[in-house]
């Protein structure tokens, strides 16, 4: 006897990108992601418009994704949906659909931790990609979010470190303002960091106990050291643009991975993996490469659509609780500091 494909519908809509995506078992069949692009104008994510725009996007992008997918609402087994954490009045447009969606089909629906899909997107069946054993390390880094988690096993998470105060894509993004980039700036510091000299300049790296991260300091300490160049020069900024992002990008990685090596020291775990859309670094990855050549690691980076908020990463998740019958009651609430 033959068994039946499971497909499940992912839903993500954490922030400000409203994804949709249909997994057969443990391969995407699609994963369409429709990204707003009036925060730009803002330098930062407004929420009231975030949760508008998801509204107008989440039938469109569900109806893609079906249609990418080749099968109809019908042969859904399950619905998985963020339920958090996130922006409270992004997280409850798509919880509201799963919900309405799930209940129409009369299918199973599935709540799922948004950190845990950037964890778990590791086990998404790709070719060429390999998947940690456990247990591991993830470093989950985005705009949102820092955290280094010991995984025992899918679903028994410790989070070892975190962030107490900004996260790592807030220190590129604030970063980048200080010096007149555009939002989102992490990728264009990226850019700019690969022509420049990453010690041209010193930051003070934050001094913080065990293995929390803290990047505000850093932040404060780029605004001043701009402010005390421009005085001498006025166009400090624009003649030495590649070095400074190289060396705030320098800086930023050397605090991300003196922290990982003091979990792996702490732990004795080596299998290193990472998630989130600060994770699509170059600086990052190469660190991490060169760091698994230097201590014995092994380093799992999952595929570029993978790394920023996507369906794909919600709709894996899905699929694992589905397998051990672990569903959501219809009255299940969408919540903005959900925790591991």
């Amino acid at each position: 006897m033959t068994k039946e494909n499971i497909y499940i519908l992912g839903i993500e809509s954490s922030c400000d990108d409203t994804s949709a995506a249909i997994l057969c078992d443990a391969k995407i069949l699609s994963n369409v992601v429709a990204s707003q692009k009036i925060h730009a104008e803002y330098g930062g994510v407004v929420p009231e418009l975030a949760s508008r725009a998801h509204q107008s996007n989440i039938v469109p992008v569900v109806h893609q994704a079906l249609k990418e997918a080749n099968i109809t609402k019908n042969q859904l087994n399950g619905i998985a949906f963020t339920r958090g954490p996130g922006l409270m009045g992004s997280l409850l447009v798509g919880t509201s659909f799963a919900k309405s969606l799930a209940y129409g089909l009369e299918i199973p629906l599935i709540d799922v931790n948004h950190m845990q899909g950037h964890i778990l997107a590791h086990f998404i069946e790709e070719s060429g990609y390999k998947k940690p054993p456990f247990p591991f390390l993830a470093m989950t880094i985005s705009g949102g979010h820092t955290q280094i988690v010991k995984v025992i096993n899918y679903f028994e998470m410790e989070v070892i470190g975190e962030t107490i105060d900004d996260a790592v894509g807030e220190a590129f993004d604030k970063s980048g303002k200080i010096l007149g980039l555009g939002y989102p700036a992490g990728p264009q510091i990226d850019k700019l960091a690969q022509a420049g000299k990453p010690r041209a300049y010193q930051f003070t790296k934050p001094k913080v106990a065990g293995l929390d991260f803290s990047f505000s300091g850093l932040k404060t300490a780029i605004l001043y050291f701009i402010q005390r160049e421009e005085k001498v020069n006025p166009n400090f900024v624009k003649e030495n643009l590649n070095d400074i992002c190289a060396s705030i990008q320098y800086t930023i990685i050397e605090i991300l991975m003196d922290k990982l090596k003091l979990a792996v020291k702490q732990t004795g775990i080596k299998h290193i993996a990472i998630g989130g859309g600060v994770s699509a670094n170059s600086g990052i990855r190469a660190a991490l490469k060169s760091a698994e050549k230097k201590h014995d690691w092994t380093t799992y980076i999952p595929k570029f659509e993978y790394t920023t908020d996507n369906a794909a990463m919600i709709a894996i998740v899905g699929y694992l609780k589905y397998l051990q019958n672990d569903f959501s009651n219809f009255d299940v609430m969408a919540s903005a500091r959900l925790k591991i």
